[in-house]
């Protein structure tokens, strides 16, 4: 059980009571938490195998360095805790990364949870808000991670799954999204996945800034029974982006079935869409419903029995850093273009903007009468000799 919501000691010899001290012993370990606690840490917090972590009963809140980093080891569950003003750890930091192994890490990126090179973990019934780089990183390697029943508000580059897009490693990664709410001032990556297979079912998307779901390296992305919402700026209405992507994304599976889409959102379908075989391997277990019933799906995510902080809203988080949504970096590098920079749907269904087409015929239409009056000119200066 924690005890102690300090962070102060030693991080290589924590004391008994501390959360530090709970996800070094050696598992399986289930932590419990005394009572209602901020936990401001003062390094990045490496958590041991066979271990849950379970807020449940009380308000557990977790800030500060480095946050939350799962490196090498299975079977960790992470349950009903607030996460969130999450930022990078002290450069050539010493902490013990499970018991008996202390070693310098290099800094991290202040996400709130990182799973490297994992398997076997569930990430359930969190809030995760406002970090320095991601809410969820999932990358090198890991696989068989389920991301369920969490709200995320706040923040620009929500969800990566995947290092690189030419990472072997990742090219079997498996990552179930089911029954989140993706909702108040989101960026993109929700999520953003590399090579891998990944199924995206009931989740409840109030909007976004630039995209929702996209990816680059050819993932396979099975979306069922969610609900989108399409933010008001026309040039972002679609769900999807293809991220340093040729004409090769086309191959790509991506596909959507039983979504609800609103206020003019659309999925650019890509690759087999007639056959479930190439599917397989994104498929969970979850029993997909439609997303007609995605709103009574996800009445209850978020941090069980927190009131105020656990509506979602930052505002009722004690301390939260505002997000500033200005900061929001486009995707492919730079400041987000007019909000959004993507298509409008008769963009997409035309492959070309109508304010590129209108451009290029004035363009036409002004050489025309540039050349019609020198015309006129030589014609007049020739009749007058």
């Amino acid at each position: 059980m924690v005890t102690d919501a300090s962070d102060d000691y030693d991080p290589k010899n924590p004391p008994q009571g501390t959360l530090r001290h709970g996800v070094l012993t050696e598992g399986p370990v289930w932590i419990i938490f005394q009572g209602d606690m901020v936990i401001n840490l003062k390094h990045e917090l490496f958590v041991s195998g066979d271990t849950t972590i379970d807020g449940r009963g009380a308000n557990v809140q977790i800030t500060g360095a480095g946050c939350i980093t799962l490196l090498s080891v299975t079977n960790v569950i992470i349950h009903n805790l607030l996460i969130y003003n999450c930022r990078p750890s002290p450069a050539n930091d010493v902490v013990e990364l499970n018991q008996g192994l202390t070693e310098p890490v290099s800094p991290s990126d202040g996400d709130a949870i990182s799973v490297q090179k994992s398997r076997d973990v569930w990430i359930d019934h969190c809030i995760l808000a406002n970090c320095a780089d991601g809410l969820i990183d999932v990358t090198q390697g890991s696989t068989a991670v389920t991301v369920s029943n969490n709200r995320f508000t706040h923040h620009d580059k929500v969800m990566l799954l995947g290092h690189e897009d030419d990472d072997k490693d990742d090219a079997g990664m498996q990552v179930t999204v089911a029954f989140n709410v993706f909702g108040e001032l989101l960026g993109q990556r929700m999520p953003r996945c590399r090579t891998g297979y990944f199924h995206v079912v009931n989740n409840d998307y109030t909007g976004w800034i630039i995209y929702a779901v996209g990816g680059s390296g050819s993932p396979t992305i099975n979306c069922q029974g969610n609900r989108f919402k399409a933010p008001d700026n026309p040039h972002a209405k679609e769900i999807t982006k293809r991220i340093d992507a040729a004409k090769d994304w086309k191959s790509w599976n991506w596909r959507s079935t039983d979504d609800v889409l609103l206020n003019g959102a659309f999925f650019v379908h890509s690759g087999e869409q007639d056959s479930d075989d190439p599917y397989k391997q994104a498929t969970s277990s979850v029993g997909v419903k439609s997303g007609s019933q995605v709103e009574q799906l996800t009445g209850n995510v978020g941090v069980l029995g927190l009131t105020g902080g656990g509506s979602g809203v930052v505002d009722n988080i004690p301390g939260i850093i505002q997000f500033n949504p200005n900061t929001i970096v486009y995707e492919g590098g730079g400041p987000t273009p007019d909000g959004g920079g993507g298509l409008t749907q008769s963009d997409q269904d035309n492959n070309s903007s109508p304010k590129t087409i209108f451009a290029v015929i004035g363009v036409l239409l002004l050489f025309a009468l540039v050349g019609c009056g020198v015309y006129y000119a030589k014609r007049k200066k020739d009749d007058e000799k």
